[in-house]
């Protein structure tokens, strides 16, 4: 039996495949990197505090962005694409290319070695304190990655993947400076009032 359209009925034309150097797949590789780190250092605090206000957010953002890092790399799967290009420098697609740190922070926002490792070995208000500093630095630059992709990627859904990420990302922002606020630190690492 053979299917027909009716009249009026049309398939829209299916967007390209983003290529390996585009900013579609830069872009997903580069925030699926900047997510994995946020997801560690959440689920470290997780650890190191009871703070049910500070637990909560960092469970949400563990839950969010690692669903977001999945679906991510679930495209660069569909794209036939690697998940990994060690031909290509972190940012690169959004004209930003540099040489990873050697601390450990790969890219703009991002947590080095060494503050991670500070993280660890914190607990309480000092650990709460540090994780709001070090997740503030991180939605900083993964928004200004997010808002790249706004004006560079090709492709529908993930262009809104990333509009979503900056209204959510900026608002956690907000929220934890009121959570620094009360703990008497500001959103610069190494910083609390009277210090």
């Amino acid at each position: 039996m053979a299917f027909t359209r009716g009249p009026g009925t049309h398939s829209a034309p299916a967007a390209p495949t983003p290529t390996e150097g585009s900013a579609d797949a830069g872009f997903a590789r580069d925030m699926s990197v900047h997510h994995q780190q946020a997801v560690e250092m959440s689920f470290i605090v997780r650890d190191r505090t009871d703070n049910a206000d500070v637990r909560r957010l960092a469970y949400d953002i563990a839950n969010t962005q690692a669903n977001q890092r999945g679906m991510m790399t679930g495209w660069l799967n569909l794209w036939g694409l690697p998940v990994n290009d060690a031909d290509r420098l972190p940012m690169q697609w959004m004209g930003m290319g540099q040489e990873p740190s050697t601390d450990g922070a790969l890219m703009p926002g991002m947590a080095t070695t060494a503050q991670l490792s500070t993280l660890r070995k914190l607990s309480g208000r000092k650990a709460e304190i540090l994780y709001l500093q070090l997740m503030t630095a991180h939605h900083k630059g993964g928004i200004h990655m997010a808002e790249g992709c706004v004006q560079l990627c090709k492709v529908g859904a993930e262009k809104k993947l990333a509009q979503g990420m900056v209204a959510a990302q900026q608002s956690e922002v907000q929220l934890m400076a009121d959570l620094l606020k009360e703990r008497g630190a500001s959103a610069t690492t190494g910083s609390t009032a009277g210090s």
